[in-house]
């Protein structure tokens, strides 16, 4: 009897590949030399094919040299030798991503950090790396749910302080930050450098990662010193400040890269306390770790760090 379709999982490959082997050779002694097998494992092996087929496929010849292979051998001959090449090149098929040719779509979550020192040297370069069939769509972490959105692949890519960062998470750091304090061009506190007193009495700019909130990094490490700032503003987007900054007396705690951007506008002073400073990395899934595309979007990030 014919195996049925459901029980395809009780054939062992190998059979598969010792009866092409036979059908190809029409002899069991040839078919075991090509397959590097024992004649009398390749003969059991042929007995468990029979079995299954419910045919005795390959018959003694009648000059008594090799074998002749019955009518149902020769009708499962051709599709076999496809299924088997098929199968093979699924196996041996190595992925590859070419950025002019090839079309995919990356997924990046970036805080807004990320956005201003890797995000948009990225936006401006894209057109020199990759093709039109590369896009790439930036959306802001979100710490309650960037865990599953990297786990079904929702997120390619994230760039972001390492406190954003989920557990077992395959990482890069790409930039030791430090930050400063930002002031416009004319500010009546002055040019002069800053002491603890005098950057806690001036009116603070927040830029939340978190919006609606008063308190931030720096926040958190002032208390650590018994301190204080006067915090009376807060955004969520680092971009926003220049322009409140140049049309007030606000000040503003910044990573000192994006610094580099706004250097025309505003002045920019070392802050009056040990700053620990803030490492921005990026993550990845490890179900993503051998993509090629997204090996390929790491190694250009990577090259897009500010030196």
């Amino acid at each position: 009897m014919d195996i049925h379709p459901t029980d395809l999982r009780r054939i062992d490959l190998n059979l598969l590949v010792s009866l092409d082997a036979l059908l190809a050779e029409c002899n069991v002694t040839r078919a075991a030399e090509r397959l590097h097998l024992s004649q009398p494992a390749l003969s059991a092996q042929l007995g468990k094919l029979r079995h299954i087929f419910g045919d005795p496929l390959l018959l003694p010849a009648e000059t008594g040299r090799g074998m002749t292979p019955t009518a149902r051998a020769l009708a499962l001959g051709a599709p076999l030798r496809s299924a088997l090449k098929d199968l093979e090149a699924v196996v041996c098929h190595q992925p590859s991503f070419d950025p002019f040719t090839d079309v995919r779509t990356f997924q990046i979550a970036a805080n807004d950090n990320a956005m201003t020192v890797i995000g948009l040297p990225l936006i401006e370069t894209l057109a020199a790396h990759a093709g039109p069939g590369v896009r790439i769509a930036f959306r802001t972490p979100e710490v309650a749910l960037i865990a599953n959105q990297m786990e079904r692949g929702e997120v390619d890519l994230l760039i972001a302080t390492e406190r954003l960062v989920p557990d077992n998470m395959k990482t890069r750091p790409l930039i030791d930050g430090r930050f400063v304090m930002a002031q416009r061009k004319g500010h009546p506190r002055g040019t002069g450098p800053l002491d603890l007193d005098a950057y806690c009495t001036l009116q603070h700019v927040l830029v939340a990662e978190i919006g609606g909130r008063l308190s931030g990094y720096v926040d958190e490490a002032l208390d650590k010193l018994g301190r204080r700032r006067n915090v009376v503003l807060s955004v969520e987007k680092f971009m926003l400040v220049p322009e409140i900054l140049r049309n007030s007396d606000y000040v503003c705690t910044l990573p000192a890269t994006l610094m580099t951007r706004f250097a025309g506008a505003l002045d920019m002073f070392e802050l009056p306390y040990d700053d620990k400073g803030f490492r921005l990395g990026m993550a990845w899934h490890p179900r993503n770790h051998a993509d090629p595309a997204v090996s390929w979007l790491r190694d250009l990030v990577v090259r897009l760090v500010p030196g």
